[in-house]
Formats: structure tokens, sequence, C-alpha cells
């Protein structure tokens, strides 16, 4: 018999119109949860994945929303609490990369990078936190990056925003723990996403495992995550061996 651990719980992925947050969606959805699949660019993909997690028996909407712009996540969290209630699961998933040497990197392309990969996950974490706070239960899951650890070669801009995400996880990890809310984060390597496609500065032979990391391994760890509520404040890493801790 099939064990639906997340029935019940509403979930919020953000970015979840392709890639990691795509493979997410679709596993808390199978794991019983309702999912909002939020995008900013990516509609036709968005619509089309809740509609496949509702013709499959699961519960899914699609919602439109710039994370980086504080105005709109709290129109998205009005939008959500008014359609299906608060947020049990947040997913913090909404990122960009922009490879660029590092002597080109400008302010603009800075603020632009941290905006999106970092600052969203501030906006959401706090809307999302009252909520869980009253229920007294929360899982929050950052998706961060090995470049976090190593630097990797999307650029500096980038390894900043997602070292930022490890330290947003420490922080709130601590602030929260005593209101049944656990914050982790996932650092993924090179999975076989658009994010790679165009660097060609990025083989499988630099991966100890020799293959490119697929977006249901990170969904993987992300639904554990999202079921389990006494593993806080770590970085779990889905790298093939790239970064060992």
């Amino acid at each position: 018999m099939e064990i639906r651990k997340l029935t019940g719980k509403n979930a919020l992925v953000t970015g979840a119109g392709k890639g990691i947050g795509k493979s997410i969606a679709r596993s808390l959805a199978g794991a019983g949860a309702t999912v909002i699949i939020n995008y900013n660019n990516s509609k036709e993909s968005a619509e089309n994945l809740a509609r496949e997690i509702n013709l499959s028996g699961g519960k899914a909407i699609a919602i439109k929303a710039d994370l980086s712009n504080a105005q709109e996540v709290t129109d998205l969290f009005k939008q959500i609490h008014n359609q299906i209630g608060d947020i049990d699961i947040l997913i913090n998933n909404a990122g960009m990369a922009k490879p660029q040497p590092s002597e080109s990197i400008r302010i603009d392309d800075w603020s632009e990078v941290l905006n999106i990969n970092l600052t969203s996950a501030f906006l959401t974490i706090q809307a999302a936190v009252p909520a869980m706070k009253q229920k007294n239960y929360g899982r929050i899951i950052n998706i961060s990056s090995v470049a976090a650890q190593t630097g990797g070669v999307i650029g500096p801009h980038y390894a900043a925003s997602k070292a930022g995400m490890l330290g947003l996880t420490h922080s709130y990890a601590a602030l929260l723990a005593g209101y049944g809310i656990t914050v982790n984060a996932i650092a993924p390597a090179l999975l076989e996403t658009g994010m790679i496609a165009d660097n060609d500065k990025i083989t499988p032979d630099v991966i100890p495992i020799k293959r490119f990391g697929q977006p249901e391994e990170v969904a993987d760890v992300a639904l554990l995550l999202a079921c389990n509520g006494y593993v806080s404040g770590q970085t779990i890493n889905v790298n093939g061996g790239v970064y060992m801790s």
C-alpha cells in the first residue's frame, strides 16, 4: 500500500516550471501534498505540469510571481491563502545562472543574480513563517549549489548567492527550531538541466562518478527532508562526489 506522507500538506515550490523544481513538485504531489507551482517566465511548462499532476490524481495549481519583488511575494501568498490555505512546505528553488568572466561582472549583473537567487528566498521565508509558527509545523528547503562550497564555474556572483543560501539556512534553522519548523539546504552539482547546457566548461569528466545528476535525484532528497522532522540546519550534497563533507 502506498504511503502518502504529505497528505493534507500544502507545498510551494518556487521556480517549478522546469528543471529541479519540476521534479520536486512531482515528487511532493506524489506523496500527497497540494503543490503550488510557482513560475515567472515558464508559464506553459508550469501549467502543463499542474495539469499533469491533477490528471494523475494529485493536486496542483500554477501561479506566476517574480519572487525578487517583495510586493509580488506578498500577492503570491495572498493568492495561495485564498485558494488552498497556508503553506506547510516551502521549497526555495527559483534561481538563475549567468555564466560570466569575473572581470565582466557589473553591479547590475551582481544585483540581478543576488536578487533572484537569494533575496527571493528571504522574502518567501519571511512570508511563510508566521503561519508555520501558528501551526507549530513547517519544512523549509533551500536549493543551494556546490558553487557555494567550491566557487564553481559560473561566476562569483552565482557562488555568493548560493553561499548566502547556506547562511540563510543556518540562521533560520536556529531561530525556528522551537516552533516545529525545520530548515535545510540541498547543494546539487552538475545536473542534467538547462542551466549547464550552454557551458562548455561543464562535462561529466569533472564528476567522480562520471555522469551528470538527474533532477529526480534532488527531488528524492527534497521529499526526504519534507517528511522528516528531526533533520534541521543541514546541507545535503547531491553532487556525484565532487565535494565531500
